[in-house]
């Protein structure tokens, strides 16, 4: 029986893309990375369940944790990187990295800090940040939390990222989610 998933995959496929089009629906695919065996130029790595579903993707996103985030001894979040290994719909092969908090999700306020040192407008030396002269945490954590605390000044700091950035819009209202 081998290659039978492979094999289903690849007919669902095709009977789901004319439907998904028409629909006008997001569908996400969901995969595991397994070892190929005797592999000695290339990637070793591979997903499960044959070609069809690389085919057919339009994005292909690799999601990996790059390491942990800690509070003392305790594990609080991971530190993520997004690579984009396929992409019909804009240019290929970027990377993003940001941290993901148990209980939280992606970190706004880490976006924030990191996004504001890449553009010059929170200072990082050593440990220590620093915003508009005022230093406002020693490490990431304590950054981190400083915005929390103060979200009028996480807000100042978003707005004047999103100025340098050419970001036209205000920064999106929370939206509520209903389970």
């Amino acid at each position: 029986h081998m290659g039978l998933q492979a094999r289903l995959m690849s007919q669902a496929l095709r009977k789901l893309t004319a439907n998904i089009k028409r629909t006008n629906t997001l569908v996400i695919f969901i995969n595991q990375i397994r070892m190929k065996i005797g592999v000695m130029f290339g990637n070793p790595e591979t997903t499960t369940g044959g070609n069809a579903l690389k085919f057919y993707a339009s994005v292909r996103l690799d999601i990996r944790r790059v390491g942990g985030i800690k509070k003392g001894d305790e594990v609080i979040g991971n530190e993520t990187k997004v690579k984009v290994v396929k992409n019909k719909v804009s240019p290929p092969f970027k990377e993003a990295f940001f941290d993901i908090l148990y209980g939280e999700g992606i970190s706004r306020e880490g976006e924030i800090i990191e996004l504001g040192v890449a553009n010059k407008i929170v200072d990082k030396s050593g440990a220590w940040y620093a915003y508009g002269g005022e230093k406002i945490g020693q490490g990431k954590d304590n950054a981190r939390e400083f915005l929390k605390e103060n979200p009028a000044i996480a807000q100042e700091i978003e707005a004047k990222i999103r100025a340098a950035l050419g970001i036209k819009n205000s920064a999106p209202a929370e939206i509520e989610v209903e389970a």
